[in-house]
Formats: structure tokens, sequence, C-alpha cells
């Protein structure tokens, strides 16, 4: 990358991309785009980028008082990044004249550099751009179902959390010292254990990184691997295991894990978190549907979906995707549900779980499942955990958690899970 380039040009080249190839912004990131950053540049282009997203709808409405019709996408993306700045409090002049230079410098741009000075001084006047950024909406592919779904009180909730963001949140290696670790952390502890920081600063310098003692994981995906329960000594396979968060938590209890992933590259974090956390554990790199071993007493199946639920974490996802791909993932899903089964030994146990807002993913696969195979029941009783509200077991006997839980205390990631045992 030039060694020109700016924490804003390198925002404005990835939201580009984003929004004009449909790519995820961990691809773009993986393509180098913010090469020829220090850190502190990389770390002020990923939240740039990432605020614009989340406020894209409402940035979009704050410029159309001033359009008399959309510019091209680049041109929207400096204007976007610029109202976002005008409105957190970036420094007005300094905004408005990088983004001049920013079109300036583009082929595609530069004829409409008056345009952005013009538009930018005119939301750098107003008195009430503060207030514009208060009530972002989901792009109307996803929003749709997600009202029908749950409604448009709950939606509006989800849109809420997304705009605010995500903290970080932490599973304890050691359950028992969640305690020490939160005095020493300076976290929260959350109903269900997990250790939550408002501001955590780098990840790799906080205290316990090195000994392994916690990692990432946020609060929601943290409860499947506690409903599995998994016992010393037990053979549990994670399914589609990478990054490996839950396959720290078995392997944390003692169970003999075998995690497998078809990603190589994925994997290859696995191997480091089991590494810095002195934890062990079988890896395998293979297709679910190729891995033909049985005799397991239990296996938890996290399976690939929309990640509608990551939105707080990934504001990227919603302008990225379009709905498209889902049905072949809903599919798919119940097809690795049905392989699953066939893995566990007599009496076994499967925690079947998606990242999903979507009941196609969660709710509706379970009672599917249910109707597939007689003798297959939903285990209510392992839902029964500290922190675990009633009001989030459904009718099927899962649990379904949403981005608008706990508003008080940052959220938390959509998620569907249930326990099925033969």
């Amino acid at each position: 990358m030039p060694a020109q380039t700016s924490p804003r040009r390198a925002a404005k080249d990835m939201l580009d991309r984003i929004l004009g190839q449909g790519r995820l912004m961990a691809e773009v990131m993986a393509q180098g785009a913010l090469e020829g950053l220090e850190p502190a540049d990389r770390a002020r282009a990923q939240r740039l980028t990432l605020d614009t997203l989340r406020a894209m709808e409402r940035l979009d409405r704050m410029l159309q008082r001033h359009l008399r019709k959309p510019p091209p996408l680049p041109v929207r993306n400096i204007l976007r990044l610029g109202a976002l700045e005008l409105c957190t409090g970036g420094d007005a002049h300094g905004v408005v004249n990088e983004a001049v230079e920013i079109a300036a410098s583009g082929r595609k741009t530069e004829g409409l550099k008056g345009l952005v000075n013009a538009v930018l001084r005119k939301i750098a006047a107003e008195t009430d751009r503060y207030e514009t950024l208060r009530a972002p909406r989901l792009p109307k592919w996803l929003r749709d179902p997600l009202v029908m779904a749950w409604g448009a009180e709950a939606v509006a909730g989800m849109e809420r959390a997304q705009f605010a963001g995500a903290p970080l949140d932490l599973t304890p290696r050691d359950p028992a010292a969640a305690d020490t670790l939160a005095a020493t952390l300076g976290a929260e502890i959350l109903p269900t254990g997990t250790l939550r920081l408002a501001e955590p600063g780098q990840v790799s310098r906080l205290p316990g990184f090195d000994e392994g003692a916690w990692w990432v994981q946020d609060a929601a995906a943290a409860l499947p691997a506690r409903i599995l329960a998994p016992q010393p000594g037990e053979r549990v396979l994670d399914l589609c295991a990478a990054p490996g968060g839950k396959t720290l938590q078995l392997a944390a209890a003692g169970a003999e894990v075998t995690a497998l992933d078809i990603s190589e590259t994925r994997l290859a974090r696995l191997r480091e978190n089991l590494a810095r956390t002195g934890l062990s554990a079988r890896v395998v790199a293979a297709d679910v549907f190729e891995f033909d071993e049985t005799g397991f007493d239990a296996i938890l199946l996290d399976a690939p979906c929309s990640a509608t639920g990551t939105i707080r974490r990934h504001p990227d996802l919603p302008h990225a995707k379009d709905g498209s791909e889902f049905g072949a993932l809903i599919a798919m899903q119940g097809e690795m549900i049905d392989h699953a089964l066939t893995l566990l030994k007599p009496g076994g146990r499967l925690l079947y779980c998606t990242c999903s807002l979507l009941p196609d993913e969660g709710e509706v696969q379970a009672e599917e499942a249910l109707a597939r195979h007689p003798g297959l029941a939903a285990d209510r009783a392992a839902l029964d955990l500290p922190g675990v509200e009633p009001g989030w077991i459904t009718e099927e006997g899962g649990l379904r958690l949403r981005p608008d839980y706990w508003p008080d205390r940052g959220g938390m990631d959509g998620f569907y899970m249930t326990l099925l045992r033969r």
C-alpha cells in the first residue's frame, strides 16, 4: 500500500470493497488493506470502517438532505466517513480538508471534490448532527425477516446493540479463578460466568494472556459447551471447531477432545490457542461429511450459518451479504445434524448451535431434527444454568439468545442452541 496512505484513506478503500464487491472486512484485511499503516493507525482505520458501517443508514439519511442524487459509491464512502467524524467530535477543518484531498487523488472521484467539500461543510455547520446517529436501522433484506420473527421492538433493540458495538468477553480457563481474574483485569463477571471488559485495549497485553489464563469468547458463545457439560475422560467431538473457543472449554473440563474443521488456516489459530493455554486436543482437518469415526459420548456442532447474530462485532455482514446464500446453508445444517447423530454412541448427546438470529437456522432445525429422528429428545434440564433466564428457553426446548438481551450490560451475540439426546 502506498506510503501516503492514512487511516481515512484505508477506511475508504475498505468500504469500497465491502460495499462495492460484497466482501467481508476480515477478507479485505487479509488481502492487505491495512499494509503500510502503523498499529495505531491500523486500529483507527478499522474503527472508522466499523463505525461507518454501523451508522450507514443514518449517515445516508443525513447526506440525502444535501444531495440531488446519490454520487458514485467511492464518493459516497468519502462523504460517509467525513459525516461520521463530524458527528462524533472530529475536527471539522481536518476532516473536510482530508476528505477533499482523498477525492482529488482518485480518478473516479476527483471531478466531485467540490461536492465533497460543499456537503461536508454544510454538515459541519449543522447543530443537530450528533442527534442523527441515534437510531440506526439494519438493511431491509435482514430487518424484514427479523421483525417477522421477533417483532419491531426487539429488532430496534438489536439495532441499538449493533450501533453500540461489543465489549470484550473472556472465558477463564479455570472458572474457580474468575473472581481473581476479574479483579486483576478490572472486569465485570456476567451472570453466566463470562468476564467482560468495556475498554480492554490491546488484548495480548492484558494480564493472563501469556499464561493462557483465559481466551476471548462472547458470553453467548460460551454457553453451548457449558450446556453440553463434558465430563472428565469423555470422548467429545467438536465439529466445525475453529477458531477454537469451544474446543478450549471442552479440553479445560477434562474431556478427550477431537477438534475438526475443514479449514487448515482457521485451525492454525486453534492450535495457537491450545499451545498458549496449555490445553490439549486432537486436531483434525477434514470435511464433516467425510469424517466417519463413531462412538463419541458427546458432540458439539457449531454449524456454518448466516452469522447474523454477530452483527455487534461484524457490522460489515449486513452490507456485504444479501441473504441469497442462506438457503444452501440451512439445507447443509440439517444434513450435518443427521450425520453427527451417526457418530454418537447409544445414549450420546449432541449440542447443535448457530450464531444466527434466523429461526430457520435454529428453532426450525431443532423441530425438524426431532421429527426426523424418533427417540431423539431435547434436554430442557441442561439449560438450567446460572444466568440463563427462563424467557430465553424456547418451545421446542432450545435456548434463544439475542443482541438486545442484557442491554444495560453491553448485550450479547445472537445464538441458538439445543441439547439433543438419543
